[in-house]
């Protein structure tokens, strides 16, 4: 089939920091030499038409490294630049900005008929979500977050295993996950100030255990340290502890203690730290970062310009056995995902039956704005808990009924 013959998904791109340049770049740049090929669309081509930043800088230094590798793309940037994005004619587009600016550019998105792909946290309130998620009823379109750790191969193993019944019922779960420092002074240095690390991390476990576990989430507490990215009495945080309380359909319920810092030495080999523990009636489930990966080490490059543990299971740089170089992993797998689901929507049968193409990717819980309630709800939680701890009112604890959050 020509060029000129088949389908196009024509996406935009909201934001080309860090995220972009790990995940997006490596998937647009692998579709625009090979397309999606599945047997319910066919054979589709994804072109990164459009991007939208504040600056506009980096995508402009895009623009040159890409030459040869993807097609020309519009850089729009300054307070119209999403406005103008929109005006492409895009199929869908992505998110990927600081958390508290996500609502405003996805409303925009739905709003113009295209489907959403938003980074975690989608929102920072029910409020937000409830409005996101009746405008792409209404617009019958796409709005999905991205869970990348819904995919990597070890939480893939612990659903497996509570969905077959071999680990029942959990107890109580433990993670942690520790940055360096220089996540917080360097890479997001300039949205920190106000922000947590409980927002930006803590919610991959808290859809983990979501997604993983079901149940109803009743209980949040959350405590927070200062005094290292920002003032001991500001609202910029160095580390959190949350705890949320769970209820199943037993009466039986369940705690889990979720830890996050963004101010460990950037020395330290771990990186990027990350451990769970889940306790079951019957077993106990472990995974560490470290201990599961590889352990490297050359003079004069590790730990600064490489790291002593790598996870090349997320996102990595190969050679492949035939001669070629890939940039793969669960975190660009999650994107590949929706871009197929997108397809599949647009590209997968008859007009007449894409409502109910729809509602088919929409009833998958795992990406879904829809079936987001209780993650944003615990994120809610946290940042209100926070805020009133910032203000001298320390040791909240936040109640959800399914509709509101109310703080004591």
């Amino acid at each position: 089939m020509s060029d000129s013959q088949r389908p196009v998904l024509r996406a935009g791109m909201v934001g080309m920091g860090m995220i972009f340049d790990e995940t997006y770049r490596p998937f647009f740049e692998a579709t625009a030499t090979r397309g999606l090929y599945d047997r319910q669309f066919g054979d589709v081509d994804v072109h990164m038409t459009a991007v939208a930043s504040r600056t506009g800088s980096r995508a402009a230094k895009y623009q040159q490294q890409s030459a040869g590798k993807i097609a020309a793309f519009q850089n729009f940037s300054g307070d119209a630049a999403v406005e103008n994005m929109l005006k492409e004619k895009l199929t869908f587009a992505c998110v990927a900005t600081p958390d508290n600016r996500h609502f405003e550019a996805s409303k925009a998105i739905l709003e113009s008929g295209i489907h959403l792909l938003v980074e975690k946290p989608s929102v920072l309130s029910l409020q937000e979500l409830d409005e996101l998620n009746a405008i792409a009823a209404r617009k019958n379109v796409l709005a999905r977050v991205v869970y990348h750790k819904l995919l990597d191969p070890d939480h893939k193993k612990l659903r497996t295993l509570v969905a077959d019944g071999v680990l029942q019922h959990v107890n109580n779960g433990y993670c942690s996950l520790l940055e360096p420092r220089q996540i917080s002074g360097q890479q997001f240095s300039e949205w920190i100030t106000g922000r947590n690390p409980g927002t930006y991390v803590a919610v991959h476990y808290i859809k983990l255990i979501d997604f993983t576990f079901g149940g109803r989430l009743k209980t949040v507490l959350c405590t927070g340290q200062r005094g290292l990215v920002g003032p001991a009495n500001g609202p910029t945080w160095d580390s959190c502890q949350l705890r949320l309380i769970y209820e199943y359909e037993s009466g039986r319920e369940a705690a889990f203690d979720i830890h996050t810092s963004w101010v460990t030495p950037d020395n330290f080999p771990g990186y990027v730290e990350q451990e769970v523990q889940f306790r079951f009636d019957n077993g106990i489930w472990n995974g560490h970062s470290r201990k599961r990966g590889v352990e490297l080490t050359v003079e004069g490059l590790t730990p600064f310009k490489m790291k002593n543990t790598i996870n090349n299971h997320y996102n990595g740089s190969f050679l492949e056995p035939w001669g070629e170089r890939s940039q793969r992993g669960y975190g660009v797998e999650v994107i590949d995902r929706f871009a197929r689901e997108v397809a599949f929507v647009e590209h997968g049968g008859p007009a007449s039956e894409r409502v109910q193409r729809l509602e088919s990717i929409r009833k998958l819980h795992y990406a879904d704005l829809s079936a987001d309630r209780q993650v944003v709800a615990a994120v809610e939680a946290m940042e209100r808990i926070l805020e009133q701890q910032a203000a001298g009112n320390p040791d909240c604890v936040a109640r959800y009924d399914g509709r509101t959050i109310t703080l004591h």
